[in-house]
Order: structure tokens, then C-alpha cells, then sequence
């Protein structure tokens, strides 16, 4: 098969990929954390979240293969299964975006000064998805924060904003 990426590319998307599924997998246990305090929404919220990282690892995956390179099926990194509060959780999903987005940046530098046009196009769509996540994330926080120690207030933003639970499914 032809090969359209170099090894250098390939092995940084690669990384990529871990970091995609080791989100997937924050993101369930955030999810789970959730349904153990009873917060519906928030879970569905965060089990949304968690297929989208799913789909973009697939998404690397299948662009790797496609342009001839050779995919690794990763083992993830360890996340964080206990928190001390619903603001913790939120914080840590926030932080973990804004890294992601320092990541995908990075595969942009890589990919231009490979002069790795054809990884550049693609990664542009992850460049807008970050946008996307980063400013959902910062929302959701932002009203965690303003909701204190009243969850259901939380709850009631996910359950009358179902467009940010929809628009990331979608994604």
C-alpha cells in the first residue's frame, strides 16, 4: 500500500490515539461517579462525552490506516476514579481538554513542518472540535460553580439545554 504519512507523523498520531482513549475512559469514570451521587444528567452528560473520545481515537485510527500508515490499538494511561466533589470532576474534564487541545496543536506543528499537508486538513476538524469541548466543559463549570451546593440546579441546565448533550454526541 501506498504510504501518504511518514513514521514521525504516524507514531505522533498514535499518541494521540492513548490520549483520546485514556479520555474515554475519564470520562466513564467521571460518568459512574455521577450515577453513584444520583446526578442523571450529569452522567448521560459525561457517558455522551465519553463516546465522542471514543469516536475521535477511531477517527485517528481509520485516518492512519487510510493514508498507509500502521495503527496501535493502545493501552491507556490511568485516570482518576474517586472525587471529592461535582466541581472536581467538571475541573479535571476541563483540564483534560484544554491538554488535548495543547496536543492536537502540537500535531499541527508536526504535521506543517513535515510539510504533512494531508494530516494538517485533517486535523482541523479536531483543531474546531477542541473549540467546541473546551467551551462546553468552561460552561458546564462556570454553572457548577454558580450552583454551589444546589445540584439540581446543574441538572436542570443539562435537562433545558439538551442542545449541549446533542451537539456533543454529534460531534
Amino acid at each position: 500500500m501506498t504510504t501518504l504519512i511518514n513514521k514521525k507523523v504516524v507514531d505522533a498520531l498514535n499518541t494521540q490515539v492513548v490520549e483520546e482513549f485514556t479520555a474515554q475512559n475519564q470520562y466513564i469514570a467521571i460518568a459512574l461517579y455521577f450515577d453513584a451521587e444520583t446526578l442523571p444528567e450529569l452522567s448521560n452528560f459525561f457517558h455522551l462525552q465519553a463516546q465522542e473520545e471514543h469516536e475521535h481515537g477511531m477517527k485517528l485510527l481509520q485516518y492512519i490506516t487510510d493514508a498507509g500508515g500502521h495503527p496501535i490499538v493502545p493501552a491507556t494511561n490511568e485516570v482518576k476514579n474517586h472525587f471529592e466533589s461535582v466541581e472536581e470532576a467538571v475541573e479535571l474534564a476541563l483540564n483534560q481538554e484544554l491538554k488535548v487541545t495543547d496536543q492536537i496543536n502540537t500535531l499541527v506543528a508536526l504535521a506543517e513542518a513535515e510539510k504533512d499537508y494531508l494530516t494538517r486538513q485533517i486535523l482541523q476538524w479536531f483543531v474546531t472540535e477542541q473549540l467546541e469541548e473546551v467551551s462546553s466543559m468552561s460552561d458546564l463549570l462556570n454553572v457548577v460553580k454558580r450552583a454551589g451546593d444546589n445540584l439540581f440546579l446543574v441538572e436542570e441546565f443539562l435537562r433545558s439545554n439538551p442542545h449541549e448533550a446533542e451537539a456533543e454526541a454529534e460531534a
